[in-house]
């Protein structure tokens, strides 16, 4: 951003989870003094790492971010970034990043309210202070005072319900689609009025005079007003040929719906009878398939992942032995997982599987010798303690106004990562640890039975419907199927238990809700499961060091459920909480929960709070639809 000064294009810094789910590529970052926007993988410049450059090894992930993107895929990559830059703020490393630009593209000064975009150089950019480049900013020198005044982005964008972001055309909004009669650039003021009832900004043109209110193309009827969306995608610096054609939306920046990621996460788990050379084998297959025979085994022991990754395998003859063991296997594996995008499958046979795999760093299972504790018996069908868990998170693109639908993906148009077919997507990866819970496949099944055709099923199921017709009211294919994908009852229940022992877990037990995550393993009709996975699994190190997985002990497993499970009964909101259904015109997903009793953070659940009931899992109002009528 100042080629004069090269050490100080640094303007900010995020965490590593954060270009994975809320300032990834396209996404509106907001600094102290401005706005920028993340650019395209096309500006990520790895080459700068030379031999530190990383790269991401899960094959699992791997295969499902190619069933999306293509086989041009080959890799997943972390964020560009080298170390030093505490020492040498002017170093090396400040050059390194995640490549931005500022958006919007017009600013406004505080002082005198000129309103202009950045390329017409009225205003100016100081970042001067390596040490504090959240002190970066636009400045206006208006003669206002006796120092420069703050210029701030213009708070007013485009977005399309086909990924576009563009600037507001306030020139042609001011002049209502005409050129300003007096001159071809006119300088132009932004008013704002404040108010609690809407936005109250007025843009006027200082030759003419021109003067118009942002409210009228505000809302629904204001949106005809506009101009239809330009296809531009500022992080790739295109437009779409013939433009898009598409209404588009005024949105505020910061607005919650500017950006939504679209990613696939997978736990590094081991195949059934995979020992850990052959787990490691897979993970590292991408540089291990290239070595051409055992001969040259003794001098890759100096490159990288043979250097260390392979030290507790010292003997060439074994190593070699697993390398043409799994060449064998891999032409069966690609053609098994072409198509296939079920991650969680794999998981569940792991976690489900009557012998547990052999131990290995990134995937630890153990179970009690005792078992499922006396006084659960009836509650739960397997309790097992994951030691050690390694999750991969990917994002393969992002969407704009409307979340996307991981298991109905054509509803919302996926925008594009790169400006052509990416050789690699940004991912992370986490380390943690768990508690994995199973539910006697029985107990499910009878529940299921005498509650789906119950009054309050059939209120959640219309309910849905309700909300799939009304989220996608501007995007609805002709053949809109309003129940596909409904989770089914199980789910409901599954989901709710995870719930409550997750806020158990951080009420009593000092955990942070926002570190612990959950998986819902409910299968599908024709394959049914019954599982929970909550787990740490966080870039810092709370909850990484055995404490989650001392709770699944015995004594700690019976007093955190009995809680779970009474806590449950009541809420500080009933009757509200308790009598609360989603019935007509309502669309909620959720029937007796709420902040109080049920609801965790975004980053914990893996629905965002929805298919909750407190009445599916223990006795409220009818006793026949709890899944545990008593407390162990």
């Amino acid at each position: 951003m100042a080629d004069s000064t090269p050490y100080l294009r640094r303007v900010g810094a995020v965490r590593p989870s954060h270009l994975m789910f809320t300032s990834g590529v396209g996404a509106l970052v907001d600094l102290p003094n401005f706005s920028v926007l993340v650019k395209g993988l096309d500006d990520w410049r790895h080459d700068k790492l030379g031999e530190k450059r990383q790269v991401i090894t899960e094959p699992r992930l791997l295969a499902a971010v190619q069933t999306v993107l293509g086989k041009t895929v080959t890799e997943l990559r972390p964020a560009p970034w080298l170390p030093g830059l505490d020492g040498n703020p002017g170093g090396e490393a400040s050059r390194v990043g995640v490549p931005v630009m500022p958006f919007p593209s017009w600013m406004r000064c505080t002082a005198c309210n000129l309103l202009a975009p950045i390329e017409t150089r009225a205003f100016g950019f100081r970042n001067d202070k390596p040490r504090k480049p959240h002190e970066a900013r636009f400045f206006h020198e208006c003669g206002r005072g006796n120092k420069p005044r703050l210029a701030v982005g213009a708070r007013f964008v485009l977005a399309c319900t086909a990924g576009h972001l563009d600037d507001f055309p306030y020139m042609e909004f001011v002049h209502r689609g005409e050129p300003c009669p007096k001159a071809a650039k006119p300088n132009l003021l932004m008013r704002d009025y404040g108010g609690n009832i809407g936005a109250n900004v007025r843009i006027v043109c200082q030759r003419c005079s021109a003067d118009r209110n942002i409210r009228d193309v505000m809302g629904r009827r204001g949106r005809d007003q506009l101009p239809r969306c330009r296809g531009r995608h500022p992080h790739l610096g295109t437009f779409a040929e013939n433009g898009c054609g598409e209404q588009p939306h005024v949105l505020v920046v910061g607005a919650s719906n500017q950006w939504f990621a679209d990613t696939l996460s997978a736990l590094a788990v081991p195949k059934p009878g995979m020992d850990e050379l052959d787990s490691q084998i897979e993970r590292f297959w991408g540089k291990l398939q290239h070595i051409p025979g055992p001969e040259t085994l003794p001098f890759m022991r100096n490159v990288e992942p043979l250097s260390y990754e392979f030290e507790k395998w010292p003997d060439n003859a074994e190593l070699w032995a697993a390398i043409e063991r799994h060449r064998d296997k891999q032409d069966g594996a690609e053609a098994e997982a072409a198509g296939q995008t079920d991650l969680l499958t794999p998981e569940w046979r792991v976690f489900s599987a009557p012998t547990l795999p052999e131990p290995s760093d990134d995937f630890t299972l153990h179970c009690h010798p005792d078992g499922v504790p006396g006084l659960l018996k009836g509650y739960y069908a397997d309790v097992v303690q994951a030691e050690r868990l390694r999750e991969v998170r990917a994002m393969i693109g992002f969407t704009r106004l409307d979340a996307p639908d991981f298991e109905d993906p054509d509803l919302v148009t996926r925008a594009p990562l790169a400006r052509s077919k990416p050789a690699w997507v940004p991912a992370s990866e986490v380390r943690g640890e768990g508690i994995f819970l199973r539910v006697p496949e029985d107990l499910l099944a009878a529940w299921e039975e005498r509650t789906e055709t119950s009054a309050v099923m059939s209120e959640h199921r219309e309910a849905y419907g309700r909300y799939r017709e009304h989220r996608y009211s501007d995007r609805i294919p002709v053949n809109f199927d309003r129940y596909r994908h409904w989770p089914r009852p199980r789910y409901y229940a599954l989901h709710t238990l995870s719930h409550l022992l997750i806020r158990t877990i951080a009420l009593e037990c000092g955990y942070n809700s926002a570190s612990l995550s959950e998986r819902i393993y409910a299968g599908t009709e024709d394959d049914p499961r019954g599982g929970i996975l909550i787990y740490t699994a966080v870039p810092d190190a709370e909850g990484t060091l055995g404490g989650l997985v001392s709770l699944a002990e015995p004594d700690e497993l019976v007093r955190l459920t009995r809680r779970a499970l009474s806590d449950a009964r009541r809420c500080s909101s009933d009757p509200l909480c308790a009598e609360r259904l989603p019935r007509r015109p309502e669309d909620f997903l959720h029937g007796a929960a709420c902040h109080v009793c049920l609801f965790v953070s975004e980053t914990t659940c893996e629905r965002g709070n929805r298919f909750l009931d407190r009445r599916l899992v223990v006795p409220i109002g009818d006793p026949a639809l709890a899944l545990y009528p008593e407390v162990p």
